[in-house]
């Protein structure tokens, strides 16, 4: 008989402020903790929330160190900014950006960060690629193309349980980053999908492409809620 293949369900796109989809994620991994908790292990479904963020600046756990007058220039340009406990340093969010956070127990896949830290980078090359945009990974962290920065990971794990995750630029607006130095890697610049592709390629339109690598990546069925919405098979 054929194994059974991992089933993770994935929530479609919502346009969403930073701080509802964090407390969205936090209560999706906190099922999973109590869970493990009481019973040492845990049943509850790995999820995908795909989320469009409005602006906002966020930092990881590597710095906390950004000052208040820095914290102040920042917001003035009229985005929020919030401390997190993810990897990374400073980051933007905002329209324009596929933000994808898996809630995943790696129990169910691999217990191991770098697996899962390569695993989304490989998913991430693997969905450019099927816009004809050749990214790679690099010494640094994240997805490039050359010298550009296409997308950005920064996860957090508690008992092998995810949160946090990856952002794709999309048609998002690039200005946004010349404000401060992204992961605070020097020298090095951005770039989106649409830029390289000539092309006005929405977060929504990226979805298909990323469930289809994320899937042969984690070795997993995706089953999206109302995709319809997003073109694609729910069956998959």
């Amino acid at each position: 008989m054929a194994a059974i293949k991992r089933v993770v369900y994935a929530r479609k796109l919502e346009k969403i402020a930073y701080l509802p989809a964090l407390k969205v994620q936090n209560a999706l991994a906190r099922q999973h903790l109590d869970e493990l908790k009481a019973k040492g292990t845990s049943s509850v479904e790995n999820i995908l929330l795909f989320y469009e963020h409005s602006p906002v600046f966020t930092i990881g756990i590597r710095n906390k160190s950004i000052d208040s007058k820095e914290r102040k220039r920042l917001e003035d340009l009229g985005a929020e900014f919030h401390f997190t406990n993810r990897g990374g340093l400073l980051t933007f969010h905002g329209p324009g950006q596929l933000v994808c956070y898996p809630i995943l127990n790696l129990d169910c896949f691999k217990k191991s960060l770098r697996w899962y830290i390569t695993s989304l980078e490989n998913t991430l090359i693997a969905t450019c690629k099927g816009f004809d945009v050749q990214a790679a990974t690099t010494c640094d962290t994240g997805v490039w193309v050359k010298d550009n920065k296409i997308a950005a990971i920064g996860v957090h794990t508690s008992r092998w349980i995810t949160t946090h995750g990856i952002a794709l630029n999309c048609n998002n607006d690039l200005s946004w980053f010349e404000h401060f130095t992204p992961c605070g890697i020097e020298g090095k610049g951005v770039t989106s999908l649409s830029k390289e592709t000539n092309q006005n390629i929405e977060p929504l339109g990226t979805i298909p492409a990323f469930i289809e690598s994320f899937q042969n990546v984690f070795d997993c069925t995706v089953v999206l809620e109302d995709s319809k919405d997003v073109g694609i098979n729910s069956s998959l």
